[in-house]
């Protein structure tokens, strides 16, 4: 899940890694991912996320290497690439269990949730669209526009950026007519 969050990678591309696709030397770690249409694209991942992914090769995988797909099951003790379903139940089980210590997680979390969720604190945090859409690998930018409708808090955010701290909306200052009823009036258009 922290993979699959830090890369914003789809459900398939995620279980399509093998590990000659994992880059772990820092400082620049990334991961090569195949995406739709069999277009490869350079992920970059967090520290954080390496450390997690050593953690896992030196459980999971101690003698794996090469074309080994990064995430399995196991069918007569042989290592077969895990299934999108798969996937799917293990991310639903978290999400509950998540949900049992957080109210504020959605009653029904699934893989794509984390794409969405990292594109959206991406685009947040000023990721401009064009580089958005190379990260997601979408083959147009019109895909990714889904992420362009801000939502209300970057509204907001954006209102008191370009308001002037003597705006009126944002000072303190009295309002010189607030007072005056004639001036009311005249606003009003009753006079």
């Amino acid at each position: 899940m922290i993979l699959m969050y830090d890369t914003a990678a789809r459900n398939q591309e995620m279980l399509d890694i093998r590990f000659k696709d994992m880059h772990v030397s820092n400082p620049e770690s990334y991961v090569v991912i195949t995406g739709k249409g069999r277009k490869t694209r350079l992920v970059p991942i967090m520290k954080k996320t390496v450390e997690h992914y050593e953690k896992y090769i030196r459980i999971f995988h101690k003698n794996s290497f090469g074309d080994a797909y990064l995430f399995y099951t196991l069918r007569n003790r042989e290592q077969c690439q895990m299934s999108p379903d798969n996937t799917e139940k293990f991310i639903k089980k978290y999400g509950v269990m998540a949900r049992k210590h957080n109210k504020k997680i959605p009653a029904n979390v699934h893989p794509h949730m984390f794409r969405h969720a990292r594109a959206m604190h991406l685009y947040r945090g000023g990721m401009p669209l064009p580089l958005l859409s190379e990260w997601l690998g979408h083959a147009q930018l019109n895909t990714t526009l889904i992420y362009a409708n801000a939502d209300t808090r970057m509204k907001q955010e954006a209102i008191e950026k370009a308001t002037s701290q003597i705006n009126p909306l944002k000072s303190n200052t009295r309002i010189d007519w607030e007072d005056d009823e004639d001036m009311i009036r005249k606003l009003y258009g009753l006079v």
